[in-house]
């Protein structure tokens, strides 16, 4: 099990719009510069620059939400049992832990809701086909998740998947979200490359998502993390490497055109995050990566 059993759920953190349609919009307007549809997909993929979502069209149309949630998902035993209840688990762990962690410090947390969707979504940020994989909207604080992109982790990206690969995913988005709130999501000059802007903003929330991971337990939704959980994490930020995607997708690697680091800097920036547990220890932005 991952979750404590006994663990009360907010299921108020996460909206539910799964089945619904956004009319009107075109979805996700990918190519251009020969870069190729999976390398594009991958620039936005775990929380890409929201400033690409402005090429997408906002569309129309309206998204009822569904009250699954809030009737099934009310502790850490449906979040053992249920994929969606797992997320809102995931979520109220990580926004209890960012709370905690700037009230510390005499600031506010903001909290970012999060929202659970399929094939296409209308957000602050413009309409977004589930192409786009998992991002975050600093426009309206929100982060976004069509489930199907934990299958396509496994089967397209080659990673072993499993429950705490998706906790992975949650945090880094909710990293962005930390980020957007303490200033630090805004581009700078140098976007692109290795040692580029958009890397150390990626390799930073991947260091976030580390440190939620070390204090997990302490937030009271989930048990005492194991090694093999850790290595799922670990496995999934190696899977979504610059380097590994552009290898599969065109058979060579261009560190000129990163944008989220290789696999060998996303492991080790969780890494650091998990194993020093303090935010003071995910400065990306100065020296090497």
């Amino acid at each position: 099990m991952t979750f404590d059993p006994g663990a009360q759920l907010d299921p108020g953190q996460v909206r539910d719009v799964r089945g619904s349609r956004l009319g009107g919009g075109r979805g996700l307007a990918v190519g251009g510069g020969g870069i190729g549809l999976v390398i594009t997909l991958v620039y936005l993929l775990l929380g890409g620059n929201p400033g690409d979502l402005a090429a997408i069209d906002p569309g129309t149309g309206t998204q009822p939400e569904s009250t699954a949630l809030a009737q099934e998902c009310r502790s850490g035993a449906d979040a053992n049992q249920r994929e969606d209840c797992r997320i809102v688990g995931y979520v109220n762990s990580i926004q209890a832990f960012w709370s905690s962690e700037f009230r510390s410090v005499g600031e506010r947390y903001t909290k970012a809701q999060t929202t659970l969707y399929t094939d296409q979504v209308s957000t602050g940020c413009g309409g977004a086909s589930s192409a786009v994989g998992p991002f975050y909207c600093p426009v309206d604080q929100s982060i976004y998740i069509d489930l199907g992109f934990f299958q396509e982790l496994e089967s397209r990206f080659g990673a072993r998947g499993g429950p705490f690969a998706e906790a992975y995913v949650v945090a880094h988005e909710y990293g962005h979200h930390v980020q957007n709130l303490t200033g630090n999501l805004s581009p700078g000059p140098g976007q692109e490359g290795a040692e580029g802007r958009s890397v150390r903003t990626e390799l930073q929330a991947d260091c976030l998502a580390g440190v939620w991971a070390n204090h997990a337990a302490q937030t009271g939704y989930l048990q005492p993390l194991t090694d093999d959980q850790i290595a799922q994490a670990l496995d999934a930020a190696a899977a979504v490497g610059d380097d590994r995607i552009q290898e599969k997708a065109q058979g060579q690697v261009d560190p000129e055109s990163w944008t989220h680091g290789s696999a060998e800097q996303r492991q080790h920036w969780f890494r650091q995050g998990y194993e020093e547990g303090t935010t003071a220890g995910c400065d990306t932005f100065s020296g090497d990566i």
